[in-house]
């Protein structure tokens, strides 16, 4: 079912000769106003399940939220890169929003380089500001003599030139988060929402405009609006100390730092700052209701599955995979198994105890190879999220990345027990597999057909004795 933030209409504002679009989402007692900067896309934004989406589900939540794509990024129209606005100026589309969703007063979230942007707007409108929320931004970025805690020419020159040339793809993920750097989903929704906001030339013209000239410190003494402001502690670019100034010298503002690498680095992050923002905004936390399971994940796919389809020609191969289908709903079916979705020519599947998983994807193996097929495939144990009837969450990445690294190898298996215990091997012969953390006894069992082996390990704790073909 579509949330609320997916079935609202993008509408657009006049500034000047400029469109900004913005969209509104939620009922809630007051307004607040999100303002991103750039790397914004109000649909990319309201369309999609990453944590952008989840976190303006959140505060939709307890507000009538308002957001909007500042002029120079995502749905509204572009600026020249030798004639970029000041501050006031790129104030003036919040003002514009503010007037075409009919909101007189409201609170504002700023976060990155649009922080600046909300700042002035607070010291220019005081009546209209509720509330103030900066997270990890600055009044100020390069260092001076009087702010020795930014940035240097040099650190400035080189984000500049990451952003040039990274922008737009998975790689600029491992730059700016790197605790999420093997993320592939997070990588890709990056990637897609960079390359929708802006060109990398026109990125990183901003970016140097926004390091080498912001300087709103002289402002921050009339902000009158109560202030939060949240830093995340491991922030790729800025560290504490820029939240830190923020809070010493905006009147009566708290200062929260957020663990991690970004505001919204994952679901602990989120869930912290949503808390924060809400207790700061209504004077409570809001009841977090997580619907989380433990469970096995088993993701199979077809070995060279387009060289196949090439020699057998498409009825042939339509019949095998139909075969394929059969025969793995079957097994599933007798592991009690639950199919998540398919792939085309592989499966997604849940299990409620690795034993029945492992024993499943053994079968599954044997029963298509029979057909002429050959399966690998993948599993991992650990929490996910339940969304619908579908599961989300790192113990799912995890189990399809270990499929997908089986291209060219025997049997791939991890299952982990808390963190560090895992399990990942190929091996021929008998001995000992030494993991990051922990020895296994592994041992080949030769089937009937010579090209069946089998890996035999035990595993410690619960887990108990696995087996994979």
């Amino acid at each position: 079912m579509p949330t609320p933030r997916e079935m609202t209409e993008t509408k657009y504002v006049a500034v000047g000769d400029a469109d900004v679009a913005y969209r509104v989402v939620g009922g809630g007692p007051f307004d607040l106003l999100y303002c991103y900067g750039l790397g914004s896309h109000v649909d990319m934004h309201a369309d999609g399940v990453s944590d952008m989406g989840q976190f303006l589900d959140a505060v939709a939540s307890f507000s009538r939220l308002i957001f909007f794509d500042r002029r120079g990024t995502g749905a509204s129209d572009g600026l020249a890169r030798n004639a970029m606005p000041a501050w006031e100026e790129w104030a003036e589309d919040v003002r514009a929003v503010l007037d075409a969703a009919g909101s007189d007063r409201t609170a504002i979230f700023g976060g990155n380089d649009a922080g600046p942007i909300a700042m002035m707007f607070a010291a220019l409108h005081p009546a209209r500001v509720s509330a103030l929320i900066l997270a990890n931004t600055s009044p100020r970025y390069l260092e001076a003599d009087d702010y020795p805690i930014g940035l240097s020419q040099a650190i400035v020159d080189a984000v500049v030139e990451t952003v040039g040339s990274l922008w737009g793809t998975e790689q600029l993920a491992a730059v700016m988060n790197p605790r999420r750097a093997d993320d592939v989903e997070f990588a890709r929704s990056l990637a897609r929402t960079t390359r929708a906001s802006a060109t990398p030339r026109d990125a990183a013209a901003q970016y140097r405009y926004i390091l080498e000239n912001v300087d709103v410190r002289s402002v921050l003494r009339l902000i009158q609006a109560p202030t939060l402001v949240l830093h995340a502690s491991h922030d790729a670019l800025l560290n504490l100390d820029h939240g830190r100034y923020l809070a010493d010298h905006i009147p009566g503002a708290k200062f929260v730092a957020v663990p991690g690498h970004g505001i919204l680095d994952g679901e602990g992050e989120l869930a912290f700052v949503v808390g924060e923002i809400a207790e700061f905004l209504t004077g409570h936390r809001p009841v977090v209701d997580v619907d989380r399971v433990l469970t096995t994940v088993l993701f199979t796919d077809i070995v060279a599955s387009t060289q196949q389809l090439t020699s057998v020609g498409d009825r042939r191969w339509r019949s095998l995979l139909d075969a394929h289908d059969r025969a793995v709903r079957e097994q599933l079916r007798r592991f009690r198994g639950r199919e998540i979705n398919t792939t085309g020519d592989g499966f997604a599947a849940c299990f409620d105890g690795p034993g029945r998983a492992i024993a499943c994807a053994t079968s599954i193996i044997e029963v298509t190879h029979a057909l002429g097929i050959n399966v690998r495939a993948g599993l991992h144990t650990g929490e996910c999220e339940v969304r619908g009837d579908e599961l989300a969450g790192v113990a799912v990445h995890l189990a399809a990345r270990i499929e997908s690294r089986q291209r060219g190898r025997g049997c791939g298996l991890e299952h982990r027990k808390g963190p560090g215990l895992g399990f990942w091997n190929r091996v021929r012969g008998q001995g000992r597999t030494r993991t990051k953390r922990h020895t296994h006894h592994v041992e080949v069992v030769r089937r009937r057909r010579s090209s069946d082996v089998g890996i035999t390990a035990d595993l410690p704790g619960p887990v108990g004795r696995a087996v994979c073909t």
